[in-house]
């Protein structure tokens, strides 16, 4: 399977109020896997950041001054994510940003969904722990991910840590494999080894030494006393007969 994990960053919080998409980070894992094709472009806005926002990303419009407009790059973005399972966290927030995009663009390039199926990791967190904070900071320390080095909103370094959350989010659900990538980054077939038993010599039966029977003696005549009459390892050395009737003065 291959997915997509993406974050984009913007000049605020609405695309309704013209504020557009200033980076987009993405992780690409081939069964559950980090393949190391990663996609990270930072955009042209051509409008100004509201109040707020450039303190969260750190970025300025002095520093995308000559970064490509999203239509520079839709193409190979939309190649990009086509036919992936895409992971989001509060994919709300992305997908209007990126569908507002394509439609500045013109109505051929429809929406971000007509490319890819989207997968909110913020609905499934809160099915998972209703009532509780699901940010990505608090899904990271709830599941034990290192986001100390995320000192600011980042689309490529948010992607790569909520990769971690994913995994973490859905360990147990899928079997992991053991397959491997060839030298152009495409899944590999599994590597299986074939593993002959016959010459290990494997013994059926290990016999105690003298003074590990000593040991073991000594050991039981302790619990005969703890316990005031046979201990229950007397009951499954016994015979039959002598169990059955041991078992009884012990009850």
């Amino acid at each position: 399977m291959r997915q997509i994990i993406l974050d984009t960053e913007t000049t605020g919080l609405e695309w309704k109020k013209g504020n557009r998409v200033v980076e987009i980070g993405a992780v690409e894992l081939i069964e559950r896997r980090p393949s190391g094709h990663n996609f990270h472009k930072y955009l042209r806005p051509d409008c100004e950041f509201e109040p707020g926002a450039q303190e969260v990303t750190g970025l300025t419009l002095e520093f995308l001054a000559d970064k490509p407009a999203f239509e520079e790059i839709v193409e190979e973005f939309l190649d990009y994510v086509r036919g992936a399972e895409v992971i989001i966290h509060n994919a709300s927030f992305d997908v209007g940003f990126l569908d507002s995009e394509l439609a500045r663009l013109g109505a051929q390039y429809g929406r971000f969904t007509d490319y890819c199926t989207v997968v909110d990791t913020l609905a499934m967190a809160r099915e998972r722990y209703p009532g509780q904070r699901n940010s990505l900071d608090a899904l990271c320390k709830r599941l034990g991910v290192d986001n100390t080095h995320r000192h600011l909103h980042g689309g490529l370094l948010d992607a790569q840590i909520l990769a971690d959350v994913y995994i973490a989010l859905t360990s147990g659900q899928e079997e992991i494999g053991f397959g491997s990538f060839d030298e152009g980054g495409a899944h590999a077939a599994p590597v299986v080894h074939a593993f002959d038993a016959s010459n290990v010599g494997l013994r059926a039966r290990v016999t105690p030494t003298a003074g590990e029977l000593e040991a073991h003696a000594k050991r039981l005549e302790k619990l005969r006393a703890k316990a005031g009459g046979p201990c229950l390892w007397d009951l499954i050395e016994a015979p039959p007969a002598l169990a059955n009737a041991e078992a009884a003065a012990v009850a």
